[in-house]
């Protein structure tokens, strides 16, 4: 069924239907103008992941601001992007069963596709999906460097399933895929610095163990926008995956930078708009974006520019705030603006982008991706 937009351009951002996923076009531009400029400064490369935006509108911008392609976490994320024009895609995920394989070594028919492996069946199968669909993709190693998540342990066991990859038809070891993600939301900038020097320290390692055995370690991957200023430092990534410096979210906004303050380095792009529906008591009032407009994985979404708000509780349609003796009197009807608490699983809630610039609707994005689990 199609959704219709929450507004139309031309239209006053006081219009819009709520609840609605809205980006300040200018805060955009500049974060992603910023992000493009430091990384030339550090002569690496950048791979932003399309998990945080889920849209080819945004990632061909991305793209045409310097970008070398995109990240995704599924097939179907991949396909979306490719479909929307973007040509050189790294799956920096495992993807497993059959369908799902195909579909991927499909996809490289079409663009240049990459994935990673921590598991020498998975390697077998992408070789036999892609000998099948007459297609080649690079994949990459990707090893455990802290997350405890996906990977298989640096050294040895890394150069083992190169090898296996090296020897597999249709595909390319291109390298090592190396994240992080537990680092990204460590609060004080030492303390995050001091995880990836020490996840610095295995990739460094693998990495010779790999030329060692007669392996070109072509790529190292990984990064997020809480850390890669430190991945850049240590020499050892030459691409970075940072997706979340876009948009930025109310988590993020916790991290400290070098000096104990909040990183300001990147600023919020993307809001909840919602509209206050009830006003029951004087210090109470009620939005209309819930669970079902914004995520609270990572806390509870907080209201932008307003003195002495606080969002305290959400239910599947309602918002409660909380008002202070200094807050501003909210009216029936009164729209605001809400940071998200975490930026992907909110994207994820919503059909469309609202591009505001200047308090009026420039441009409305779909999130294509939407939905695209599998």
């Amino acid at each position: 069924m199609f959704v219709r937009p929450p507004a139309e351009i031309g239209m006053a951002e006081q219009d819009v239907d709520t609840p609605a996923l809205i980006i300040d076009l200018d805060v955009f531009e500049a974060n992603l103008a910023h992000m493009a400029e430091t990384v030339r400064s550090l002569g690496i490369a950048h791979r932003p992941h399309a998990k945080t935006h889920k849209s080819a509108d945004i990632a061909r911008r991305q793209v045409a601001a310097g970008a070398v392609g995109q990240c995704c976490q599924k097939v179907g994320e991949a396909e979306v992007l490719v479909a929307g024009g973007v040509q050189d895609i790294l799956v920096s995920n495992q993807i497993v069963g059959q369908r799902k394989i195909d579909r991927l070594a499909a996809l490289a028919r079409e663009a240049r596709i990459a994935v990673c492996v921590d598991d020498a069946q998975n390697v077998a199968d992408l070789s036999a999906a892609a000998r099948r669909f007459g297609t080649e993709l690079d994949v990459l190693v990707e090893i455990d460097i802290g997350a405890e998540r996906c990977g298989t342990m640096p050294g040895a066991p890394a150069v083992t399933l190169a090898q296996q990859v090296a020897a597999a038809p249709s595909l390319t070891f291109a390298g090592l895929q190396a994240y992080q993600g537990r680092a990204q939301h460590i609060r004080g900038h030492g303390e995050r610095r001091q995880a990836i020097l020490h996840a610095a320290k295995l990739v460094r390692e693998t990495v010779a163990a790999l030329e060692a055995a007669g392996l070109a370690c072509r790529l190292v991957t990984g990064a997020g926008t809480g850390t890669y200023p430190f991945e850049a430092e240590t020499g050892v990534w030459n691409e970075i995956q940072a997706g979340s410096y876009c948009f930025m979210d109310a988590d993020y906004q916790l991290n400290l930078d070098a000096d104990g303050e909040q990183d300001a380095t990147f600023r919020q792009s993307l809001f909840v708009l919602a509209t206050v529906m009830s006003r029951p008591t004087r210090d109470r009032a009620v939005t209309d974006a819930g669970l079902k407009a914004a995520s609270v994985d990572s806390g509870l979404p907080r209201p932008a520019g307003l003195e002495d708000v606080t969002y305290v509780g959400a239910s599947d349609e309602h918002g409660t705030l909380t008002l202070g003796p200094r807050a501003p009197e909210l009216a029936l009807g009164q729209k605001l603006r809400l940071v998200p608490g975490h930026c992907d699983p909110t994207v994820n809630l919503h059909d469309w982008y609202v591009g505001i610039r200047n308090g009026t609707v420039e441009t409305i994005w779909p999130v294509g991706a939407r939905g695209a689990g599998f």
